[in-house]
């Protein structure tokens, strides 16, 4: 079967340049936008995502803040923080670096950011709004996803489509994004029993677990379309997906490489939602 790569990598650099031409027509009018980014800890990959997130601000014209804390912070510190960014009007965009130390209750921290600055769409409210199929900011990666879909012309309408893993960050966000489209959705996570007998019947798979080449060929559908969501380093310090790609890629008749594929449209809709988050704020939507 011949199979199509999904390349996350050219579709995002198609979004990022239209997005560096409207930050260009917002700052002719006097208008900046601005990310605030809080790093918590001293996580590797949260690390490398930060930077990555503000490497991909520069180049578009968006302004960004970092503001680090030790590992051995409290929640008062980065509340206060917070209420600040909040009030602030030069900030359109306030994003906190998941995961966080495990002292620090996350969802504590995310519903004190303002709803209309939440670019993450994490808080309680944008949920909430996506829940009752009325979005404000949605999640970044599933909402990266659902575009990588539409833009291969992929049908969703009355398809199965099969999701592993329910955190607010993918799983459960793609999952109503996956219902709004029709699909017939299931959503799957690690006390699921028999999980091969579902994933052999989903046309559209997507996986967010992060264990890497966890899933199989012998646990894809012939002509399944394949969301590789995880990241994951091996011992010999390769990054490779939760897809066994090679194996799976001979199967399918879409699928997404890693890296290359999910992982850019993410920050790309970050940087959306950030232009989003802006022109709500100064009136102009």
């Amino acid at each position: 079967m011949s199979v199509t790569l999904m390349n996350g990598k050219f579709i995002a650099s198609i979004i990022k340049e239209d997005i560096k031409i409207e930050v260009e027509e917002l700052k002719r009018k006097g208008i900046n936008p601005c990310l605030a980014v809080i790093l918590v800890g001293d996580n590797k990959a949260s690390e490398k995502y930060v930077s990555l997130k503000e490497k991909t601000c520069k180049e578009l014209g968006i302004k960004s803040l970092i503001f680090n804390f030790s590992n051995e912070t409290g929640e008062e510190d980065i509340v206060n923080l917070i209420e600040e960014l909040n009030r602030n009007d030069s900030i359109n965009g306030i994003l906190i670096q998941l995961p966080l130390p495990k002292h620090i209750n996350q969802h504590t921290i995310l519903q004190k950011i303002d709803p209309f600055k939440d670019v993450d769409g994490f808080t309680p409210y944008c949920l909430g709004r996506l829940l009752m199929d009325n979005p404000l900011f949605i999640p970044c990666t599933p909402k990266g996803i659902i575009r990588m879909l539409n833009i291969y012309e992929i049908e969703i309408e009355r398809k199965s489509a099969v999701v592993i893993g329910r955190s607010i960050i993918v799983g459960k966000p793609l999952s109503l994004l996956l219902l709004r489209k029709n699909a017939t959705v299931t959503l799957c996570h690690s006390k699921t029993n028999r999980l091969e007998d579902i994933t052999k019947k989903a046309d559209i798979l997507c996986v967010a677990i992060g264990k890497p080449n966890f899933i199989t060929a012998e646990m894809v559908k012939e002509g399944a379309v394949v969301i590789d969501i995880g990241v994951n380093i091996t011992d010999d310090g390769k990054v490779v997906g939760d897809v066994e790609f090679e194996k799976v890629k001979e199967k399918v008749s879409y699928i997404t490489p890693v890296p290359g594929g999910v992982g850019p449209m993410t920050i790309a809709m970050l940087m959306e939602n950030t232009l989003y988050a802006t022109k709500i704020q100064k009136g102009l939507i």
